[in-house]
């Protein structure tokens, strides 16, 4: 593409695009480097939060593996390791420091809009099961990130922690479930539209709504040119940027697919809706106040989880019991059905055939998904709520998940349920593509991306003070006691 062939628009040092959490954070934290920054965000809907960050959309779980057993595996000697579990409860609780620097600075007046207590808990059923959360208690007791982590056996507290799932249960019933009370319930759409407006009334810096970015270039004079149409008026832009990131959930993949880098190639993309079941009936949302996660079937994929919710939307508390699983060509929920046809090209053919061959029980799962009835749900769901009523509950198709296929040596291609950032080598171009946990730990991912576009910011001496304040255990080692100061630091500031 030649640049006199065409009319560029204003030269950016950074172009995002989406209008979602990640977009939302990296722009801020970039601004708050350097406030000269020239930023353009691009949201092809009508509105911000709207895909995958939007509070229906998104499992809002603070992601910080107090809960979650798939981040405990068992390894090949029966020992629970925790380290994935410290990994992933050190970046939210980057994420948790990055929100209460916002709310010390005055930037962020009210964090009760988005963030709040509700305890986590671990629950599960049968001898084995009961074994493996047993160990998995003492390995987390032992370190400081979890040492406020309670167990038991006895029904009778469990009454107490969540009454909703221990009514009419018997002493003779083999189960167990741990509890930490710090566990959080983060409504990312409404997080995402805080840091929007923090970006638009202090650093003048406006999502631009209806332009869908159809494809980015390399140019010579330019680092990149971002060839933009307006989804309303039909009209073509071209806007040049130094640094092009792509946040643009499942899109992402289509997008970075047009991106002349090598480091693109190889990349393919496997789409799953998620489904919950919605409670209806007042009185049963009030009978609970906790988010209760058990373990996935053997066969099953991590995301397929279940679990039982308390969240909190338009400040209104609700009860959501899933995730269930549905597909759909699309990559985005308001995406086209072509999606999956189009994503696939000669570099990833091999790994996504591997990827199917190798997930057989994975393609099962999903096929029985699918196919359930309201009834097969209510079902699952009686697992937790013995009585459950199916006229007090009906279904909600949340967001569209693109799960990573990558190359593989050994089986062609590997699924990932992670998320993972691609750049181009000199860092001017990144993509965020995967899912879960995603929003959770967005401020340590856009970090990353900080540090492989504007390494001289970064770095700086002013950059290192401020990230310093920004997110005090940021790339470091942590102890103890700074995980305790900052664990207060947050609970104060965060009002939890």
């Amino acid at each position: 593409m030649s640049s006199k062939s065409i009319q560029v628009n204003t030269d950016y040092d950074l172009i995002c695009v989406g209008g979602g959490i990640m977009s939302a954070t990296l722009a801020l934290m970039a601004k708050l480097f350097d406030p000269t920054l020239n930023i353009l965000i691009l949201e092809r809907l009508g509105d911000v939060a709207l895909e995958s960050s939007a509070a229906w959309n998104n499992a809002g779980t603070g992601h910080s593996a107090l809960c979650e057993l798939n981040y405990c595996p068992e390894d090949e000697n029966g020992e629970v390791d925790i380290k994935k579990a410290i990994a992933i409860c050190n970046q939210f609780e980057v994420s948790k420091q990055f929100w209460s620097y916002l709310v010390a600075r005055g930037l962020m007046k009210t964090p009760e809009d988005f963030i709040c207590n509700v305890p986590h808990h671990s629950w599960v059923t049968g001898s084995e099961n009961v074994a493996y959360l047993e160990q998995r208690y003492h390995a987390m007791k032992k370190h400081f990130m979890f040492d406020t982590i309670a167990f038991t056996k006895d029904v009778e507290v469990m009454k107490q922690w969540f009454p909703l799932i221990a009514a009419h249960r018997s002493p003779e019933e083999v189960m167990a479930a741990s509890r930490i009370e710090r566990g959080t319930e983060v409504n990312y759409g409404e997080l995402t539209r805080t840091l929007f407006r923090i970006l638009e009334t202090e650093f003048d810096t406006k999502v631009q709504c209806h332009q869908e970015v159809v494809d980015i270039d390399p140019d010579e004079q330019v680092e990149w040119y971002v060839k933009v149409k307006d989804t309303e008026t039909k009209k073509t832009q071209y806007f040049d940027a130094e640094h092009v990131f792509i946040g643009a959930g499942g899109g992402s993949l289509l997008l970075l697919q047009k991106v002349e880098i090598e480091e693109k190639d190889g990349y393919g993309g496997f789409p799953v809706s998620g489904e919950w079941l919605v409670c209806k009936n007042e009185a049963i949302i009030n009978q609970h106040h906790a988010k209760v996660y058990s373990k996935a079937g053997p066969n099953d994929p991590p995301m397929s989880t279940p679990h039982l919710d308390t969240r909190y939307i338009k400040g209104k508390r609700e009860l959501l019991f899933g995730p269930f699983a549905g597909f759909s060509a699309k990559f985005l929920k308001e995406g086209s059905n072509f999606d999956l046809l189009k994503s696939i090209k000669l570099d990833n053919i091999e790994p996504m055939l591997g990827v199917f061959w190798h997930n057989l029980p994975l393609t099962k799962y999903l096929i029985e998904q699918v196919t359930m009835s309201h009834e097969d749900r209510m079902n699952d769901l009686r697992q937790f709520v013995k009585d459950a009523q199916s006229a007090d509950w009906e279904l909600l198709v949340a967001g569209q998940r693109v799960q990573i296929i990558k190359k593989d040596a050994y089986e062609g291609g590997v699924l990932q349920f992670g998320t993972e950032v691609v750049s181009s080598k000199d860092g001017s171009i990144t993509c965020l593509l995967g899912a879960s946990p995603g929003a959770s730990t967005a401020t340590h991912v856009m970090l990353q991306v900080l540090e492989k576009a504007f390494p001289e910011i970064m770095h700086s001496e002013k950059g290192e003070k401020l990230l310093k304040d920004m997110v005090p255990t940021w790339n470091t080692e942590v102890s103890k006691a700074v995980f305790q100061q900052q664990l207060e630091r947050s609970r104060l500031l965060l009002r939890l």
